[in-house]
């Protein structure tokens, strides 16, 4: 069985890869920032420029760590639902915890028409729709716990996780249907995802959020390895399915969910990047896999981000766009040139 000693010279490249991501995605902005005048700031100088003191430290710093935090945690939660149901088809959406976040946060920025009355534009701010999609996903979160503690059968749970996700998209349907055109033009863009909008407060929000997954996933290396090899042979091996399913839905809403309400739904991260990950390590153990996920799903995501800053320009692309057109490929070419999916 593979360990982390094995694979320490590839953990190694992959760290010094991750630091030159970030500073890449650091040195590019609408504002043109001399890399030599970036590297001072960040290792504690000053530049030339006051305005590049503050745009380097008060938004591309933040927004680097959210898109490394961002894509390591999508990723991670991916990684959790392909080993639970052992499909590699699974991601971080079919349990329908993000569309919850996405009804969360309709019902703000889409229920505002509907009931204008008693709502305030005014108290529609990030905030506001951070913990309405943190609910939103909570509550998808309680109801699919519910159903997981009667359902036995694992792929049932997929099933019938995918049917909350296309009633929540249902109800966001029938929202958009009655909603503004301002109203449904927020909602879209919110829908885009997006790494730079948020605050110093958000983002140490966000850390604790996706420390908290990372440490459920940790502490389920043991009972994800097992799930490998069927339920039969996990429970053979003394392990409770029903709680470890608990415990690894949980981690997973805890990722998925909070991720989506600070940053929107961010697509195809959680899907490719734990495909990627075994192409490359060649190995099912969780011990390798968890890390090297959640590095290899910071790194692509700080290089989409990237590509998704026009250089020279106050216009971002869509970060969804960029992660499907950038990654897709990318996946494609692996899987066929392996021959073979990992599961």
């Amino acid at each position: 069985m593979h360990s982390l000693k094995s694979y320490r010279i590839s953990f190694v490249l992959i760290s010094l890869a991750l630091c030159f991501a970030w500073l890449l995605n650091i040195s590019s902005g609408s504002v043109v920032i001399p890399f030599d005048a970036m590297l001072s700031v960040v290792f504690g100088g000053k530049a030339d420029i006051d305005s590049w003191n503050y745009i380097i430290w008060n938004y591309r710093i933040p927004k680097a760590f959210t898109a490394a935090l961002v894509g390591g945690g999508l990723s991670i939660s991916g990684l959790l639902m392909q080993t639970l149901f052992r499909n590699p088809l699974a991601g971080p959406f079919v349990l329908g915890i993000s569309s919850g976040a996405s009804l969360g946060a309709a019902m703000i920025l889409l229920g505002a028409s509907l009931i204008s009355g008693m709502v305030s534009f005014t108290f529609i701010n990030d905030i506001s729709l951070a913990i309405a999609a943190s609910l939103g996903s909570f509550l998808v979160l309680l109801v699919v716990m519910l159903v997981a503690n009667r359902v036995k059968d694992t792929m049932a749970l997929l099933i019938i996780g995918l049917m909350f996700g296309s009633i929540t998209t249902a109800l966001v349907s029938v929202l958009a249907y009655f909603s503004s055109a301002e109203d449904l033009q927020r909602f879209i863009f919110w829908s885009f995802g997006s790494v730079g909008n948020l605050s110093g407060q958000q983002v140490i929000l966000l850390s604790g959020v996706v420390f908290l997954g990372l440490m459920l996933s940790v502490l389920s290396i043991k009972k994800l390895n097992a799930f490998l090899l069927g339920e039969n042979y996990a429970q053979s091996l003394g392990v409770s399915l029903k709680k470890s399913r608990l415990i690894i839905i949980i981690a997973t809403g805890i990722l998925a969910g909070g991720i989506t309400a600070f940053a929107g739904p961010i697509a195809f991260i959680g899907l490719a990047v734990p495909h990627l990950t075994r192409q490359i390590f060649d190995t099912m153990e969780h011990r390798v896999l968890i890390p090297a996920v959640f590095l290899y799903g910071a790194i692509l995501m700080l290089l989409c981000d990237t590509i998704a800053q026009l250089p020279n320009s106050a216009n971002v692309l869509p970060i969804n766009a960029i992660t499907s057109l950038v990654g897709a490929p990318v996946i494609i070419w692996l899987l066929v040139r392996k021959r073979k999916m990992l599961f």
